[in-house]
């Protein structure tokens, strides 16, 4: 066991360690997408509404950003190594339960598994690079780890896409057993283990109460569009949800080694970059969830075509990260934060101009590649002002916040603007049947299942015209929600820029 500083392994094993930290966490960080792709299959395949499709996204989500801290304080009292192999392993045995899943359900509660494990190898796979590479190396390795992860991200959602639609979606899943099976052998065989013996106690406290909280407030969001916000259940999780944060935020301040140092909020430019990775992630997390529901259900693209839609912008963001880490020593963190958010905003915009039926390079590309340059602009500035505006000993601390704060504010946005989505498409859709001469039966039915948004099933009984009139109201319906979730996320965006604007010095940012 090693615990020191000092690269703890040999130069023959540094290539296999970083093999497996790279699967480990690209399998992680693809099923954040990938899964994306699959939503529409898995609606048709289970008969399911847009809630229930929510909740297969939200419920790894939600598990990952509040557990991830947990995650990494596991790993530096337990051993980084032990912690790492852990959660894979529980990662692996939940993505065989989404595999085998027989209903939504069972894929609901496989997926919350999964985010458990993912909280658990996402954060060691940085640490057991940190310990198994010496400074001079460190740098390269973090840097070759932050590549290749990347290009398996942008390969994922196009290789997720091309399984779903030759194979099930099921394999989305299945794929995961072999890579995990490799990296827990190289895991085993040649990465040493480490902790820290200044680790303090992991605070299960938080954990619990963050949990809690954020699954209160997500619970009740989502469910209010099946049950009303008069419901108790509804009303009751909010409360809860509310309760829980606000404990969590007293826990935090009141215990010795919290997994959330509330201390570091004291920095300005840390909670403006917070701040702005909250709204601007949240309109990224929303965008990510509905997009693939368009291309497929509504433009009628094929998953493969889908998974590949949003590979300009992943290429973007990774082809042009070192230039624009260079704008920061140049122009200084604000200016780029500014700018960033504001071209990502004139991307979502973008967004919101294609019809039922618009052309993907005419319509949806040039949509894709703002965005993608506003994000490229954007993270690595972001991720300079969250390192440097801690102290050098709690830039871990500070990096596991900023993710977190991702992590969660995807979950929050897809929980609140899915309300949004669900209610514009309802009533569009309401209005535009007030105009057919269709049976009360068929009105009924359609309106009972509305919250299944472009994945309504229209009745064979209606004539081929009428159906075919119909089925084009509701690509409307949801071509008009989608619009409208697309200009809030190019405010939430505008608020990103506003943030940065106002609350990070125009100097570069430096210790305060």
């Amino acid at each position: 066991m090693q615990s020191g500083a000092q690269a703890p392994c040999p130069a023959e094993a540094k290539a296999w360690i970083l093999a497996a930290t790279i699967l480990g966490s690209s399998m992680a960080f693809i099923d954040s997408t990938v899964v994306n792709v699959a939503l529409p299959a898995l609606q048709a395949s289970f008969h399911t509404t847009v809630v229930d499709v929510q909740w297969v996204v939200e419920s790894y989500g939600l598990l990952l950003g509040a557990l991830i801290l947990v995650g990494g304080s596991s790993g530096d009292l337990f051993g980084r190594r032990l912690i790492f192999l852990v959660g894979i392993s529980i990662f692996t045995i939940a993505s065989a339960g989404c595999g085998i899943a027989w209903n939504i359900h069972q894929l609901i509660i496989a997926r919350s598994v999964q985010g458990v494990g993912a909280a658990l190898l996402v954060p060691g796979s940085l640490a057991i690079i940190s310990m198994s590479f010496d400074e001079q190396s460190r740098g390269r390795a973090i840097g070759t780890w932050s590549g290749f992860t990347a290009i398996t991200t942008a390969i994922g959602p196009v290789l997720g896409g091309w399984l779903v639609g030759h194979a099930s979606w099921r394999w989305v899943f299945f794929i995961n057993i072999p890579l995990a099976a490799a990296v827990i052998v190289i895991s085993l065989w040649f990465i040493p283990e480490s902790r820290s013996p200044a680790a303090g106690r992991v605070d299960w406290l938080g954990a619990i109460l963050a949990t809690v909280g954020l699954g209160g407030l997500v619970y009740g969001f989502i469910e209010s569009v099946n049950l009303g916000w008069r419901n108790p259940l509804v009303f009751g999780s909010l409360l809860v949800g509310i309760g829980s944060l606000i404990a969590f935020v007293r826990a935090e301040a009141a215990i010795a080694a919290p997994m959330l140092p509330l201390t570091l909020f004291k920095s300005s430019s840390f909670s403006a970059a917070n701040l702005l990775t909250l709204f601007l992630y949240a309109a990224i997390g929303i965008f990510f969830f509905l997009f693939p529901l368009n291309l497929v259900q509504v433009q009628e693209y094929s998953t493969t075509a889908t998974g590949a839609a949003v590979l300009p912008l992943i290429l973007l963001m990774f082809s042009l990260s070192r230039w624009s880490g260079g704008l920061v020593p140049r122009y200084g963190a604000r200016r780029p934060l500014v700018l960033g958010p504001v071209i990502a905003a004139l991307g979502f915009i973008l967004f919101a101009v294609p019809s039922v039926g618009g052309r993907y390079w005419t319509g949806f590309f040039p949509a894709v590649v703002v965005l993608g340059f506003g994000m490229a602009v954007t993270v690595a500035p972001l991720t300079t002002v969250v390192m440097t505006s801690v102290q050098r000993d709690r830039v871990g601390a500070a990096s596991g916040i900023n993710n977190a704060v991702a992590r969660v504010a995807g979950v929050l946005a897809i929980a609140v603007l899915g309300i949004v989505m669900v209610k514009t498409f309802s009533s569009r859709l309401n209005h535009s049947l007030e105009h057919f001469a269709l049976p009360p039966t068929v009105i009924q039915r359609l309106q009972a299942n509305e919250n299944k948004l472009a994945g309504l099933q229209v009745s064979d009984d209606l004539d081929p015209t009428t159906r075919k009139i119909v089925q084009e109201a509701i690509r409307q319906s949801f071509v008009l929600g989608f619009r409208i979730v697309m200009l809030i996320c190019a405010g939430l965006s505008v608020a990103s820029a506003a943030i940065a604007w106002l609350m990070i010095p125009q100097e570069r940012a430096n210790h305060e």
